[in-house]
């Protein structure tokens, strides 16, 4: 039997439509929108496109969008003083500096300056302490990882008391969705393995995974054998393996590939989530979720 795909496209439109209805409920009672800013530093192609995706959703979504853009010759004080100067402006509740940043700044010494209640990439080691308390002392979890989360929840996956296995330990996926699925709580309450590159018998354990998350940046890492029959596949890794012509338009796009052979693997999980379409559309409405919940927080109605 196939599996179900779980489709963050869909599930993407589902979130934008209910952070929208909030967003113009806050702004007739309190008068008052989410404000998030979005500092560019150069003009690396990949960041401006992924910034341009930012700006454009916030827009639609009714925030106030703030679009600072800086030269590649900024100096590191420069920017840490932009950075205070958006701490203190009240109409502003997200705070996002765009990575990677030029060679003669330092980018954690920049992302630990912005206000841990305005971080809503939820990477300041604030956060990521509230993150690995759990409970109520989360605000803003990872953007990817809260994204996973939701795919997971929405497709009505069964994760109580559930084997999950989360391959690879970046500190933007891995480690994050691995402590998210361990926490008490819906979506969550699992039994979690970490595994990575030196990890013994690497199929073994991805065999016994009610839930399997793949974010090694491997293309085809996972075999349609490593699957327990029935199980859940998150696959995070989008990887570009090549170019093709597209039919549309007759220009050359990327050819993409996740960390796991899905075309086989399709045909042993219960779920998964195709590259491109799974995890990708969700990573940008976590952003703007996380931002309303800043202001929520500021309003007091979180």
């Amino acid at each position: 039997m196939t599996a179900k795909l779980i489709l963050g496209t869909e599930i993407q439109k589902l979130i934008f439509e209910e952070i929208k209805s909030e967003v113009a409920q806050i702004k007739e009672k309190h008068g008052v929108v989410p404000g998030l800013v979005t500092i560019l530093v150069g003009q690396n192609p990949a960041s401006i496109s992924y910034v341009t995706s930012k700006i454009e959703t916030a827009h639609k979504l009714g925030f106030k969008e703030v679009q600072d853009s800086q030269p590649v010759t900024i100096t590191e004080k420069e920017l840490l003083a932009l950075i205070d100067k958006y701490n203190k402006d009240d109409s502003i509740n997200g705070i996002l500096v765009q990575l990677p940043l030029p060679k003669h700044v330092d980018e954690k010494k920049v992302l630990n300056a912005i206000d841990p209640d305005k971080d809503v990439d939820g990477f300041h080691p604030v956060n990521v302490g509230r993150l690995m308390i759990g409970g109520s002392e989360v605000k803003f979890p990872p953007c990817t990882p809260a994204g996973i989360q939701e795919l997971i929840v929405r497709s009505g996956v069964d994760t109580n008391g559930a084997e999950v296995v989360v391959v690879g330990r970046s500190n933007i996926v891995g480690k994050p969705i691995a402590n998210m699925m361990l926490q008490k709580g819906k979506g969550a309450n699992s039994t979690v393995t970490i595994v990575h590159t030196a990890t013994k018998d690497l199929a073994s354990h991805c065999k016994r995974a009610d839930v399997l998350i793949v974010a090694a940046g491997v293309p085809g890492l996972v075999k349609p054998e490593w699957i327990k029959p029935g199980a859940c596949v998150i696959d995070v890794g989008v990887n570009r393996v090549g170019e093709k012509i597209s039919e549309k338009t007759g220009k050359k796009i990327a050819i993409l590939r996740g960390d796991v052979d899905f075309d086989a693997a399709k045909e042993i999980a219960g779920s998964i989530t195709p590259v491109p379409g799974g995890v990708g559309p969700m990573t940008i409405i976590m952003l703007m979720k996380n931002t309303l919940k800043s202001l929520k927080f500021k309003l007091g109605i979180a």
